[in-house]
């Protein structure tokens, strides 16, 4: 029957779809009578035969469907890209944020850390695995197969994490270089032509680039478990790594300069030109522009909040939660035209040091504490002038 109601659903039109969930919310939502009886239950009487009853009266008749339909092959996949196709739609249905609710609570359960399995993808993975890679890489795009090939070369790694319910199918894929001191600009690594290394004489693991594949787990953590168990496995394999660290984009910096809030601070006459430019390469951007930029992204990275707690930038809220300690500011670290349009070119620095991972990660935990180098604190103060 599981089977039966897949191909269904496989078989809607985008229309239909649109029903579907409506029906979702309107036919299989909790009884608002059943909960409220079950909830006074409880409360005059705290038994854990009451409690028994209220969770039974809350939970959504549709995460029950859900279940049987993920016992069906193919459910799995089935689940995750009708969630997909969810998302967009929950601002105009907003009631549609509880069919979400519980696909993602479902999620978190099926695809914990105890169920993901840890692969080396290279050369001689399976070509379905490497096709993927190439169509789902949403940092610095892999331009065909010659570049794949360089990434996995011997002084690179690529691992990914897989589940047994899609096994062909990576959830999210973390890149390496092994490099004997660190680079500065990512373009450096993304050479195809570029020699490859001795990687038992690499000092510094760069972690360059890190995907999450299924736009229908999205806000199902995967990455930070990632980063730690390679970090750990890298170390093992080559005694000389000194040194955990990432050269990551920074995406939200342009567009919160271009974005007058009374807090963002204030620009000089010539940068205000360069954003003003309706396109961008590296060439467009003034080496005079070095300083305030720097010190304007430093004070974004440190400062800009999203609800006066965490950092606005989604890459530096992912590495502080994981432990990480942000570094450094590399100029024209990303010259692409996509890293000058996303970060004005700059990338950052988050260093993995496995002993202080816990200290590090309460600080943001508890605090929201970017634990950041003083060279960047003192950067950050110079950007601070508020706009008139």
């Amino acid at each position: 029957m599981a089977s039966q109601a897949l191909a269904a659903y496989a078989s809607l039109p985008p229309d239909e779809v649109e029903t579907f969930l409506d029906l979702l919310v309107r036919e299989l939502s909790p009884d608002a009578q059943d909960v409220w009886t079950a909830a006074q239950a409880y409360h005059a009487d705290a038994t854990a035969a009451n409690l028994q009853l209220l969770q039974k009266a809350v939970e959504p008749p549709r995460q029950e469907l859900f279940r049987r339909l993920n016992m069906a092959p193919g459910g799995t996949a089935l689940l995750i890209d009708l969630r997909r196709r969810l998302l967009p739609t929950i601002a105009g249905h907003p009631k549609r944020a509880s069919i979400n609710a519980d696909l993602l609570h479902l999620f978190r359960s099926w695809f914990n850390r105890g169920f993901l399995h840890l692969r080396r993808i290279d050369w001689h993975t399976p070509a379905a695995v490497l096709e993927r890679l190439i169509e789902y890489e949403a940092v610095h795009q892999i331009q065909g197969w010659r570049d794949l090939r360089r990434r996995l070369e011997r002084d690179r790694r690529c691992y990914g994490f897989f589940h047994p319910a899609l096994p062909d199918d990576p959830l999210v894929f973390i890149e390496v270089a092994l490099t004997r001191g660190l680079p500065r600009k990512v373009q450096a690594l993304l050479d195809p032509e570029s020699e490859v290394g001795d990687p038992h004489g690499a000092d510094h693991a760069v972690f360059y680039s890190i995907t999450n594949c299924q736009e229908g787990l999205r806000g199902v953590s995967f990455g930070n478990f990632l980063i730690k168990q390679v970090a750990d496995d890298l170390g093992r394999e080559f005694h000389n790594l000194r040194t955990f660290l990432t050269l990551s984009p920074i995406p939200g910096f342009r567009a919160w300069l271009t974005t007058p809030r009374p807090d963002t601070p204030a620009v000089s006459a010539g940068l205000m030109s360069f954003l003003a430019a309706t396109s961008a390469s590296s060439a467009d951007v003034p080496r005079s522009l070095e300083g305030e930029l720097t010190a304007l992204c430093a004070d974004y990275l440190l400062h800009a909040k999203r609800d006066d707690r965490e950092p606005v930038d989604p890459v530096a809220r992912f590495h502080l939660a994981n432990g990480a300690r942000l570094e450094r500011i590399n100029w024209m670290g990303d010259a692409s035209v996509s890293g000058i349009r996303r970060s004005c070119g700059l990338t950052a620095n988050y260093v993995y040091r496995l002993k202080e991972l816990e200290q590090n990660h309460e600080a943001y935990a508890h605090e929201f504490r970017v634990v950041a180098t003083p060279t960047l604190a003192r950067l950050a103060g110079r950007g601070r002038r508020p706009r008139r």
